[in-house]
């Protein structure tokens, strides 16, 4: 088959994932040199090893680079090394991923880089045999987010001489909860965003390298750049990834033709932009098949564009449907009959079992898969003015594939002590940890505590006593101004802070979400101040 090549530029083009086989074609197409954006095994079995494509090329006589990056995902660092090494390398260059998008968002965040600025941003980034960290910690962390940072902080409360690492290649920090408010007109967005460089807690180690393996029997954790560091005990705490290339066409709308998310920091402005501009027509909410992080965020996004509707008295103009793939509004059966109520307020015509399976964004269509009471599955198009959508979300490529995953891929963990299942000096928690809990980040305000204080106790040779017992906060932005606090544990039960019925909306919870628990997240739980932070007892 023959590859299809889409030129950008007189010097870049890009392509869908290289194959072997595709070499000759490439060099006959007079190009001189090949970057590879595509991480080692997202694709799985099936997908070309970087080494092999490499080893190919360059027999072949091109310059070759590997920028692995992860779709929706892209940091300031890896768009100004894309920079740099068009600005360094022989043209004409081909950059390829999966399907191409990634290389193509990177060349255009490149091009709005200023020359001088990328070139000062790539000379401070280590390169591989130049690391300025140690090889060897005490406790080692991958992942520089909520859980990441907040664990790091909150064991040197307790033990300042330990030695730790984080693993982060990531240099900017986003407090994601305020991304629904940003998307609603609620939110500042640059107030969700921090350096990576001022979270750090004092005296860890920041190691600004990507994850590519786990290699437990030996204590280790291969990076993509340098040699493996080496662990004493491991935290697992990646996040999760969003699959945006897994639904065909969504990659090259989003941002534009009424496709948005709210779970990207980039999209959520446009949201507000696209409610505020809406006066009629059809929006559509989306959620994909679970777990994904915030189960109620797809939802929220849709409540709080039809409270604006309705407040603007555009509300009856506009058509909102929300396509679900799962068989429920909410997974706590406690808090359906209040958000029921807003939906036959707004009107809302509920789509259960509809997944999102393509996106046409300059015809305004989105294909989805619908599955009848029968079982039967066919596959309906749907026109649009505005489309929010939820992305298919899976542990990161490089905890799927090692040897740390269950079955279906998250870091295997006995949900109660979140210690590894095979490997005793292992901990996970956060997104990417197998516990059946709501993927939130009050749900990682209480595993910290756990994590923490049963490594410690695993480290002094004492039993594991702290207990998670699920925690779990939804805090459901029914309208502006009214929130059902959901709080809740293992099973669905409830578990909630304040001594309120938690199915009622309520004026104080707005208020606890916009002001109260962004200063909690900032202050306290990424400085290890554990203000609330404590499982109940079981």
């Amino acid at each position: 088959m023959t590859i299809v090549i889409t030129r950008r530029t007189e010097l870049l083009s890009t392509a869908p994932q290289v194959s072997v086989d595709d070499i000759e074609e490439i060099v006959a197409q007079g190009f001189k040199t090949i970057i590879n954006n595509r991480p080692d095994g997202e694709g799985g079995p099936s997908q070309p090893a970087n080494a092999e494509i490499e080893a190919a090329a360059r027999q072949h006589g091109l310059q070759y680079a590997y920028l692995p990056v992860i779709s929706g995902q892209i940091t300031e660092a890896q768009t100004a090394q894309f920079a740099a090494l068009i600005a360094s390398s022989q043209a004409p260059v081909l950059a390829f991923c999966r399907s191409g998008a990634r290389s193509n968002n990177l060349f255009q965040m490149a091009s709005a880089l200023p020359a001088a600025p990328a070139a000062e941003r790539t000379s401070s980034l280590p390169k591989a045999g130049k690391n300025s960290w140690k090889d060897q910690h005490d406790i080692v962390i991958v992942g520089g987010g909520s859980a990441g940072i907040g664990l790091a902080a909150s064991l040197l409360r307790r033990q300042a001489d330990l030695q730790i690492a984080i693993i982060e290649p990531k240099d900017k920090h986003y407090y994601q909860p305020a991304w629904t408010l940003v998307g609603a007109g609620e939110f500042d967005a640059k107030n969700t965003e921090r350096n990576m460089a001022d979270v750090m807690p004092r005296g860890v180690t920041w190691i600004r390298a990507s994850v590519t393996g786990f290699s437990p029997e030996k204590n280790q954790v291969q990076i993509d750049c340098g040699n493996p560091i080496t662990y004493t005990n491991l935290i697992v705490a990646p996040g999760l990834q969003l699959n945006w290339d897994a639904i065909p066409g969504l990659q090259e709308a989003l941002g534009k033709n009424g496709v948005t998310s709210n779970y990207r920091f980039d999209l959520a402005p446009y949201t507000w932009s696209l409610v505020q501009s809406m006066k009629s027509g059809k929006a559509i909410f989306t959620q994909p098949p679970m777990p994904i992080k915030c189960a109620g965020a797809p939802q929220k996004a849709m409540y709080l564009s039809c409270s604006e509707w309705e407040k603007q008295g555009v509300l009856k103009n506009i058509k909102v449907e929300f396509d679900n793939a799962g068989g429920v509004l909410f997974g706590v059966p406690a808090f359906v009959p209040p958000l029921m109520e807003y939906v036959k307020r707004y009107a809302i015509d509920l789509q259960f079992n509809a997944k999102l399976i393509s996106v046409n964004g300059p015809a305004k269509t989105a294909r989805f898969e619908v599955k009848d009471a029968e079982g039967t599955v066919q596959q309906i198009e749907k026109s649009f003015d505005m489309l929010h959508v939820v992305p298919p979300q899976s542990a990161p490529d490089f905890v799927k594939n090692s040897p740390l995953a269950n079955a279906e891929g998250w870091v295997d963990v006995d949900q109660v002590t979140l210690q590894h299942t095979r490997h005793r000096n292992i901990f996970s928690l956060g997104d990417a940890c197998s516990s059946p809990n709501a993927k939130t980040a009050a749900a990682v305000r209480k595993q910290i505590v756990v994590v923490a204080e049963n490594l410690l106790a695993l480290r002094a040779g004492r039993s594991l006593q702290t207990r998670y017992d699920g925690y779990g906060s939804c805090p459901l932005t029914v309208e502006k101004g009214r929130i059902v606090l959901a709080e809740f544990g293992f099973g669905g039960k409830l578990l909630p802070t304040f001594p309120l019925n938690p199915a009622i909306p309520r004026a104080s919870a707005w208020l606890l979400k916009k002001h109260l628990l962004p200063v909690v997240y900032w202050e306290l739980m990424l400085k290890g101040r554990e203000w609330l932070a404590r499982p109940s007892e079981q």
